[in-house]
């Protein structure tokens, strides 16, 4: 079975939501100090601006792939990763107030619970789409 490039994107991504609520299970408060120590720290980590040039560069890529290639529905997840560059924005030019999002979500364990509940069903949807949409 080869795997297009739509399908990857969906695997991938799901991966990432499945996995880091896993780790986030494993690792419990360690998980908050690390991600407001060192992923997001007062001070805006200078990986963060890389990534998010790469998160543009893989959004552009999307889309170029969504118009180069004969994939049925690729636009649906080409405009989902666009929607990231909401987040990407925020973090590469308004960090602080990311920062405060961070703290604040990470400090509430209802807001956690929310958010952990949208990933996991996010990546659920994630996975149905690649397997039965691409």
């Amino acid at each position: 079975m080869t795997l297009n490039y739509f399908q990857v994107i969906c695997f991938i991504w799901a991966l990432i939501g499945v996995g880091s609520r896993i780790i986030m299970g494993i690792m419990g408060d360690k998980w908050k100090t690390w991600e407001l120590n060192s992923a997001y720290s007062e001070d805006k980590p200078k990986i963060l601006t890389f990534i998010g040039l790469l998160g543009y560069a893989l959004v552009g890529f999307t889309w170029y792939k969504v118009f180069d290639s004969d994939i049925g529905n690729s636009w649906i997840i080409a405009a989902l990763t666009t929607v990231t560059l909401i987040k990407i924005s925020v973090i590469l030019f308004n960090y602080n107030k990311f920062r405060t999002f961070a703290k604040n979500t990470l400090n509430h364990k209802k807001k956690m619970a929310q958010l952990n509940m949208g990933v996991i069903l996010f990546s659920i949807i994630l996975i149905l789409m690649g397997i039965y949409l691409y």
